[in-house]
């Protein structure tokens, strides 16, 4: 509890925190609605559905290049601030295309507004990055695994409540205001320049295109060099074909096979039970990560996950179905927290930004190629049990992977800082 005070006693982080927090609940309240909107009116092309989401993990692999670049060469706070701006005026023009109806404009805006939101988040981790101690780390990982179990727990609940109340349009309008509340805080952030400009200040016009991919590659160069770094850079990549195939796999299990009449609302039982799930384990693995060493709840986590993933597909009953995912639930934020808490100790804080623009395009790439390979095959080639067994069979590969992986290199991860640590001491 003192140390959950002792960072909300920092302005900023409070500031950083809560525009994050209200960016997303936009964007779940839109995505969700909008999805529910296309269900709707296509349902029997649930084509659209995923190419929804598809809208939403393609746009990284065009400005994967730039995001990190420009969260450790331009500065950060502007960079935050001026991505929600331009997410709300989008998402006005969103509800524009939406009253024409033509569905190829309204899916290249919504990539678009995705594409401007990637730069968001390597700017806002890599200042709270700067603005944080290094024993705060896991208690603020813990913190965001928690808003995102409440968005799991209220999110889908409250998209379909604004779409029933609001409809569509009041979704998308609800996205903007999100989206203008967010800016207005991050604004009011008072960061240190050596936080928001970590490698000196740069202007637009000094970002050349040899200037990009030198630093592009420079952050390759570093992952590569470090491999505790690059084995976790593997299990993100198999992240993403989870991201993706969770994304619509619960509520296609629902449409299609245990409940087609009534999956829109047991959609919302799902997201309580989910978030709660999610919740309850975000509040567990806090208190382990004070008891267990990082890489064994990685592994824990993952193995469990995986498992009653796999087992959900074999669900007979709604209720059957329900029990299992908040089981597996229960097992995702031992991964999360541990690996949220872990990466800022490990990486430089002028390399961040760069780490995490490898990190993202490396989790939507796979995500993409997973909702791209739902999209075609489904339900055609894919049964919908065949979804579960594809993403739990992930989660438990990578936490083999982990267990043979990531001891040794702790081990020897730890042995480097020491020895860093008796030269800095030496030296003084």
């Amino acid at each position: 509890m003192e140390k959950f005070k002792r960072i909300f006693q920092n302005a900023n982080y409070v500031k950083l925190f809560f525009a994050n927090f209200t960016s997303q609940m936009g964007s779940t309240i839109g995505l969700t609605a909008f999805m529910f909107y296309l269900l709707d009116r296509f349902s029997e092309q649930p084509f659209y559905a995923t190419l929804t989401e598809l809208m939403f993990s393609v746009p990284t692999l065009a400005v994967f290049f730039l995001v990190g670049v420009f969260a450790d060469r331009m500065d950060r706070q502007k960079i935050a601030y001026y991505c929600d701006w331009i997410s709300s005026l989008l998402s006005i023009v969103l509800l524009l295309t939406v009253i024409i109806g033509w569905m190829p404009l309204i899916f290249a805006v919504l990539f678009l507004r995705s594409a401007i939101q990637k730069f968001f988040f390597p700017a806002e981790h890599a200042m709270i990055q700067g603005i944080l101690k290094n024993e705060d780390y896991t208690t603020a990982a813990g913190l965001n695994q928690v808003v995102m179990s409440l968005f799991m727990l209220f999110g889908n609940g409250l998209g379909i409540f604004v779409y029933w109340t609001m409809g569509v349009y009041g979704a998308i309008m609800t996205d903007a205001l999100t989206f203008i509340i967010s800016a207005l805080l991050i604004r009011s952030c008072r960061i240190p320049e050596e936080v928001r400009l970590p490698n000196g200040g740069h202007k637009l016009k000094d970002l050349n295109i040899a200037l990009v991919f030198k630093d592009f590659n420079l952050g390759m160069k570093y992952i590569l060099k470090h491999r505790l770094l690059s084995a976790l850079l593997v299990g993100f990549f198999v992240f993403g074909v989870v991201n993706g195939g969770f994304s619509i796999m619960p509520i296609f299990m629902l449409k299609y096979k245990l409940d087609p009449h009534a999956y829109e609302e047991y959609s919302v039982l799902l997201g309580i039970t989910f978030g709660i799930g999610v919740l309850i384990g975000s509040v567990a693995a806090s208190l382990l990560a004070q008891k267990f060493k990082l890489y064994q709840l990685i592994i824990a986590g993952l193995l469990l996950s995986g498992s009653f993933i796999i087992a959900a597909s074999f669900a007979e009953s709604t209720f059957i179905f329900l029990s299992l995912l908040f089981a597996a639930a229960f097992g995702l934020p031992l991964v999360n927290i541990a690996i949220g808490g872990w990466m800022p100790s490990i990486v430089d804080p002028k390399m961040m930004g760069r780490v995490q623009g490898w990190i993202s395009p490396l989790m939507m790439l796979s995500q993409s190629l997973t909702l791209g390979f739902i999209a075609v095959s489904f339900p055609g080639l894919l049964k919908v049990e065949m979804l579960y067994w594809m993403v739990g069979g992930c989660l438990a590969l990578v936490g083999v992977f982990y267990s043979l992986m990531l001891p040794g290199l702790t081990k020897k991860s730890e042995k480097r800082s020491e020895a860093h640590s008796s030269e800095q001491t030496g030296a003084v």
